[in-house]
């Protein structure tokens, strides 16, 4: 498992995620880039044929928010919740993961992850079956460790014939869920498994020292990212994606060669952030939409890096500005193809920080930390998309 800077701009994301894996690069400094992105012509070599027109969304009234969880900040954390189940996290240094039935109240699985393991979001969850993951990146042998649980009984189960992870990064869309995994020939392979079943294919692989890194899983798309060469002055990484109908791997052309970061597809168009490896402040990128392959990048100004996501037929980015006085202020961004430009789902206060969300039955979950208040608290809301 490499080591990875994962670009989280609080204790608090950390905290929540169960996350201490680093990527390669400089650690994120919390300073927000300046600048604005300038328009991007199409790449070179990329089709010339006129993209067609998507027809204006017609469902785009914003949704209400509801407010779901108020925690002390060492409280219990959301980290997803189910049509049956709702999953919370402890403050704990483990992260002890807790799920409970939504009608009996019961508690259905307590999972408290072994002496030096850390449990990492997400948990990918149906129905019948739960996903949880336990890294150990520090020390001489890092390793990641999944369980799945049967809902109805709250015992681990097997996990069949599901091809190891060998990353800790875990993309979701309901049921299905993508993953990185090293298979025989040392090579890094995107894996697309069902949680229901526990099918599961290859979709690509990268030869080592290589890797495939950030899925995001939509209802037709796996998006990713392809690290060639890291750690050294030919680093590249590039932005893919794959339906998940099967289909080749495409690229996503770059803004700016090899500086790609993670991205959503959905509806054959794509978000994405680009930051370098060697920028000082990771936690902040650029964004771009295309709306499709052979279609220009459009800027989408600079965005929370690592907080693109789809869910239903959205997809909603994070940002953060600064003000004179150093105060921070989130807010979340959606857009879907035929829309003229994005729109503002939430426009946070100063002092309120937001974990990445996350979506789960067409349904959007995000935390925010109350930084300024006293006490300290937290509080998820949620609102359909």
């Amino acid at each position: 498992m490499r080591r990875r800077t994962v670009a989280l701009g609080t204790l608090l994301v950390l905290a929540v995620a169960g996350c201490s894996s680093t990527k390669d690069g400089a650690a994120p400094s919390g300073t927000p880039t300046s600048g604005t992105p300038t328009s991007v012509a199409p790449t070179s070599g990329m089709p010339t044929v006129a993209p067609s027109t998507p027809r204006p969304p017609t469902d785009t009234a914003l949704p209400a928010w509801a407010k779901v969880l108020r925690q002390p900040m060492d409280g219990q954390h959301l980290v997803t919740q189910q049509r049956r189940y709702v999953v919370t996290r402890g403050s704990d240094e483990a992260g002890t993961t807790t799920i409970v039935d939504r009608t009996s109240k019961k508690v259905v699985v307590r999972h408290v992850p072994a002496a030096g393991f850390v449990a990492q979001s997400p948990v990918v969850i149906d129905d019948h079956w739960a996903l949880i993951q336990d890294i150990r990146s520090d020390g001489s042998d890092p390793q990641i460790k999944v369980f799945r649980y049967d809902l109805a009984t709250g015992r681990v189960a097997s996990l069949g014939a599901l091809p190891p992870v060998s990353e800790p990064e875990i993309g979701a869309y309901d049921g299905t869920f993508a993953y990185s995994s090293t298979d025989a020939k040392n090579r890094s392979c995107l894996i697309v498994a069902d949680l229901a079943t526990l099918k599961a294919r290859p979709l690509t692989c990268v030869a080592a020292p290589g890797y495939i890194a950030d899925p995001v899983v939509s209802a037709d798309t796996v998006t990713f990212s392809e690290i060639i060469a890291p750690e050294t002055a030919r680093r590249c990484k590039r932005v893919m994606t794959a339906a998940l109908a099967g289909g080749a791997v495409r690229p996503v052309p770059a803004a700016t060669n090899c500086i790609q970061w993670s991205g959503a597809s959905l509806g054959g168009a794509t978000v994405w952030s680009e930051v370098s490896a060697s920028d000082p402040d990771q936690y902040q990128s650029k964004a771009y939409v295309r709306e499709s392959g052979d279609s220009p990048a459009r800027p989408l100004g600079p965005i929370v890096t690592d907080t693109i996501l789809a869910c239903n037929n959205w997809i909603l980015w994070e940002t953060r500005t600064v003000g004179p006085t150093g105060d921070e202020t989130y807010s979340i961004q959606r857009w879907r193809p035929g829309l003229p430009k994005p729109q503002q789902l939430y426009g946070g206060k100063p002092g309120v920080a937001l974990t990445p969300m996350t979506c789960q039955d067409n349904t959007i979950y995000v935390e925010a930390a109350y930084l300024s208040s006293s006490p300290q608290y937290t509080e998820t809301i949620s609102a359909p998309v």
